[in-house]
């Protein structure tokens, strides 16, 4: 079984995830305390400051696709609401992969942990915002 996805939601998500991501990544907001407590330099060349904001939206299109899928799967198997399905998929995913992991390298590489709670704030707010487009818009016929 290949899942429907609604590939307007997932561009929706995609660019929600450069709005939140441009948002909580200013200086005023958390990008300061970011680049201090990751050891982050300001890049030196517009390469280096574009490369990773490029990467950033190729891996969100992917994360909002991969969501969008594991949502449609999570709503045959389980039934109930397509958005309680995309919550409770999207809560599921970011414990068990984003913070798990997350924490799991942090504490390794020794970073400090209110990085490690920074990094992992943000992928939480990132996966339910994806998570509510996805959920309020469910592929034709699906729903």
């Amino acid at each position: 079984m290949i899942p429907e996805i609604n590939y307007w939601a997932v561009l929706a998500a995609t660019v929600a995830s450069i709005v939140i991501g441009s948002v909580w990544y200013t200086p005023k907001v958390f990008g300061d305390r970011w680049k201090r407590w990751g050891g982050v330099a300001d890049p030196e060349t517009s390469t280096q400051a574009w490369l990773p904001i490029v990467v950033s939206i190729v891996l969100a299109f992917l994360l909002a696709w991969v969501l969008a899928g594991s949502v449609a799967i999570a709503w045959h198997f389980y039934g109930g609401t397509y958005l309680a399905s995309a919550i409770i998929t999207g809560l599921t995913l970011w414990a068990g992969f984003t913070a798990g992991r997350l924490i799991t390298h942090d504490v390794f590489a020794g970073r400090p942990s209110q990085l490690t709670v920074l990094n992992i704030s943000y992928e939480l707010v990132l996966v339910i915002a994806m998570s509510a487009i996805i959920g309020v818009w469910p592929p034709a016929g699906t729903v």
